[in-house]
């Protein structure tokens, strides 16, 4: 049905509440050159009827002047605008159409096949659901065409269209369909991409477009537009994982503060308890609004204004995240990039480096290797130069809030700037978080190399000499459970006998680092991650010294449990989880802790309000319900014994 047509039937306030209603997919064409992007989307256009008379009375103009297809209209010219795309016929720039049917609504971006485009392909595939890869019948499978591909993967599309054009110049071969349907499906074995579908079309003479044909008898499946009207693509929303960057702090008068951003991904509603990031300062969520009024929930990708029950510093390039499901904090971070420059990337360049709503200065430290698209092998190189892609290793100067690109295209992703010329010259997806062991070295090492601190002098006295005179073999022993599980009672049983055996060994447990060391700390999510860590560091330091640890803290989250490993080291890093359940922690709750948090008094208590994560390769599991401190004592002791740590 055409806009007249709507129009006429439901009235323009009618027609604009159906068109609201409508569920948007944002696609684009890719592939080689001349495999018929432009005219694709200009017979979608045209036989969707959703081009206006002016523009098809323009279109008929510039096609008796550029146009290639004789005396029929040029659809390509629809779409290719600047003069220098229909005087070679050629697409150089991203071109954005935008039409409806009955059921969705579409954003097509339309995007060119010359290699030395790529960056503006691209740039057109970042925010899309799903890819058309154009193939020429007469052509098969390119070179470009695994190029697009690839991008199109890498930049997290799960949907293909593989659409297989200009059939009619292949006689409407079966056989010829088939042989570049087997060659591509084995190339996209390695994309990583979960659904694709071929379609055997004709742009200029509009079979399996818009309207199925009869010289393709032999296809019997759906035409283009029938499959973009139903392809599910909600499910490919991060709904899960709240992510809110604050773009700007809204202050049109004395008595409203609002954030206003967009969610990048997650549900917020009105009295959601949320974090601010990187503070770890919490809040509820006072109102919403939204379009000129206030709604009950947003959810991405929604632009929203939000306003907070408590007085929290909140600014531009801060997050709100769910209060125990934040994005890492780290200064490095492993990424795939795109480069767009044609001065090539080097390691050791310093860069810009735009993260949702944050900006920094950043370093590249290391090049890992280049991915040659057309084998996807990877490759050793000191350079990426323009339209190539690798994974490097980059260092930040503020740490960024970020998530794995597969998990989230919007705190997953983020540009290189040139410092000099204000120029973007790459767009990366995060591919790994490196974990707080790695980080934190890296942080060390850039600090130490960056500031007037000096570098530290060489030993004089090793850690081996420092075992030899003091006749002992340290360790870390890190006890986890819930609160009241028996962590701090079983730790100090183990320092007494450890005493008593003239082996130097002191305990840190929550009261005596909130006491003192981490008394700034609080209990949310980021404070509590700094807890540990500077336990960690503390048991750390005491291993060089020679000297043992036992710490007894909480820990909730198997991640910073490994991140503390991974700080202190492996090999002397014994895992001890006090296995309680919950009822039981409760009946030996003296002080009220789990009482008040069931009245609502306090917030954050790990097993009520916040989660526990049991061990799952702890290296002793004890039972502190069923067997008494001092059988505990001894199971830990004889495992000390048996690693040769104890005479």
């Amino acid at each position: 049905m055409s806009y007249s047509e709507q129009l006429d039937q439901f009235g323009i306030d009618g027609y604009l509440a159906r068109y609201g209603k409508r569920e948007m997919l944002k696609l684009l064409t890719c592939g080689s050159v001349d495999d018929g992007k432009s005219t694709l989307i200009g017979r979608l256009l045209y036989d969707s009827q959703t081009v206006h008379d002016d523009v098809m009375a323009a279109t008929k103009k510039a096609s008796a002047r550029y146009g290639t297809t004789g005396q029929e209209v040029d659809l390509a010219l629809l779409v290719d605008g600047l003069q220098a795309e229909r005087e070679q016929g050629i697409t150089i720039d991203v071109a954005h159409r935008y039409f409806a049917t009955d059921r969705r609504k579409f954003i097509i971006a339309d995007t060119p096949g010359h290699v030395q485009y790529t960056r503006n392909m691209a740039t057109g595939a970042s925010n899309c659901d799903l890819a058309i890869i154009l193939i020429d019948a007469r052509h098969g499978v390119l070179e470009q065409t695994r190029r697009h591909s690839f991008i199109c993967a890498l930049l997290g599309i799960q949907h293909f269209v593989v659409a297989i054009n200009k059939m009619d110049l292949v006689d409407w071969s079966e056989q010829r369909f088939q042989e570049i349907r087997e060659a591509y499906s084995e190339f996209a074995t390695r994309l990583q991409v979960r659904d694709i579908h071929f379609i055997p079309l004709s742009a200029l003479k509009g079979e399996n477009v818009v309207f199925r044909g009869p010289s393709m008898p032999w296809f019997q499946g759906s035409p283009l537009l029938d499959h973009l009207e139903n392809v599910h693509v909600a499910s490919d929303r991060n709904l899960v994982d709240l992510r809110f960057p604050v773009q700007l702090v809204l202050r049109p008068n004395l008595d409203f503060r609002g954030f206003c951003g967009t969610l990048a991904s997650g549900v917020l509603r009105q009295g959601d308890t949320v974090a601010v990031v990187p503070s770890g300062k919490q809040t509820r969520i006072k109102a919403i609004h939204h379009a000129g009024g206030t709604i009950a929930e947003a959810f991405a990708p929604m632009s929203v204004t939000v306003t907070l029950t408590d007085e929290v510093d909140v600014s531009r390039g801060d997050m709100l995240v769910g209060p125990n499901n934040a994005p890492q904090l780290d200064n490095a971070i492993e990424a795939m990039v795109v480069w767009f420059h044609e001065q090539p990337l080097q390691a050791g360049k310093q860069y810009l480096v735009k993260h949702t709503t944050q900006q920094t200065t950043a370093a590249v430290t290391d090049l890992r290797y280049r991915i040659n698209v057309g084998t996807l092998h990877r490759e050793t190189t000191a350079t990426l130069q323009m339209n190539e892609v690798g994974r490097v290793r980059i260092e930040t100067a503020r740490p960024l809030a970020a998530d794995a690109y597969a998990k989230n295209r919007t705190t997953g992703a983020f540009i290189l700037i040139d410092r000099m010329s204000n120029a973007t010259v790459g767009a990366g997806m995060i591919v790994e978080r490196k974990t707080a062991g790695d980080g934190t070295r890296a942080r060390r090492e850039s600090a130490d190399a960056r500031s007037n601190v000096r570098l530290q002098h060489k030993r004089l006295v090793t850690p081996e000499q420092r075992k030899q005179a003091l006749g002992q073999e340290p360790f870390v022993l890190w006890i986890t459970g819930l609160p009241r599980a028996g962590k701090s009672s079983l730790a100090y049983a183990l320092e007494k006998n450890l005493f008593e055996r003239r082996h130097l060994v002191h305990v840190l447990d929550g009261e005596i680092l909130r006491l003192g060391l981490n008394r700034d700390l609080g209990f949310h999510g980021a404070d509590r991650w700094e807890n540990q860590r500077r336990a960690a560091e503390m048991a750390r330091l005491n291993l060089g010294l020679g000297i043992s640890t036992i710490i007894a803290l909480v820990s909730p989250l198997r991640f910073e449990r490994d991140q503390a490993r991974a700080i202190v080291g492996g090999e002397r890093f014994v895992e001890i989880f006090c296995d309680a359940p919950l009822a039981a922690c409760e009946g030996r709750d003296r002080d009220g802790l789990y009482a008040r948090a069931r009245a609502g008094e306090i917030e954050n208590v790990t097993g009520v309000d916040a989660p526990y994560e049991p061990p799952t390769a702890a290296q002793l599991v004890l039972d502190t319900v069923g067997k008494s401190i001092e059988d505990n004592t001894a199971r830990t002791l004889e495992y000390l014994l048996r690693q040769g740590w104890l005479k």
